[in-house]
C-alpha cells in the first residue's frame, strides 16, 4: 500500500514534468521567432510523417503557427494551423495551474483539461482541418511534388 507521502511526491513529479514539457513547447517556437522569422516560411518541416509520406500530418504547421502568433501576425498564424494560438494559450494556462498545484496541493486544472465536450470539439476541428487540408494538398500537387516533400526524392 502506498503512503500518502509517496503519492504526493509522484503527483509533484508529474506536475514538474508537465511544467517542463509545456515550457519546452512554448520556448522552442519563441526561440525560432526571435532568431529566424524571415526565412521560416521557406524552411522544410521536420515532421516525421511528412518526411515519410510527403503529406502533412494533423499537427503540421503548428510550430510555425505559434511562431507567427508570438510575432503578432495572427492571420498568418491561423493560416498555418488553426489550433496554434490555442496551443500557446493552453500550455501557458497549464504551466500556471501546475505551479498553483505544486504550491497549494489543489488540482484546479483537471476540470478544464479533462472537459470531454471541449476535447471532442477540438478533436473534431483537428480532424476536419486535416481532411480538408489533405484533400486540398493532393488536388493541388502532382505525385512528384508530393514525393519532393518527402525523403524519397
Amino acid at each position: 500500500m502506498k503512503s500518502i507521502k509517496s503519492t504526493y511526491n509522484n503527483n509533484n513529479k508529474r506536475a514538474i514534468y508537465g511544467i517542463i514539457g509545456s515550457a519546452i513547447v512554448l520556448i522552442i517556437p519563441y526561440l525560432i521567432c526571435i532568431t529566424s522569422i524571415d526565412d521560416i516560411q521557406t524552411k522544410q518541416s521536420l515532421c516525421p510523417f511528412k518526411l515519410l509520406t510527403g503529406l502533412p500530418c494533423p499537427g503540421c504547421g503548428i510550430t510555425k503557427s505559434m511562431v507567427f502568433f508570438y510575432h503578432g501576425d495572427f492571420l498568418t498564424s491561423l493560416h498555418y494551423h488553426p489550433l496554434g494560438p490555442f496551443a500557446v494559450v493552453f500550455f501557458a494556462f497549464l504551466i500556471i495551474t501546475l505551479f498553483i498545484k505544486l504550491f497549494t496541493g489543489k488540482n484546479y486544472y483537471y476540470p478544464v483539461t479533462h472537459h470531454r465536450p471541449l476535447i471532442i470539439v477540438l478533436a473534431s476541428i483537428l480532424i476536419v482541418f486535416h481532411v480538408v487540408r489533405t484533400i486540398y494538398f493532393v488536388c493541388n500537387n502532382s505525385f512528384l511534388d508530393i514525393l519532393k516533400e518527402s525523403i524519397w526524392m
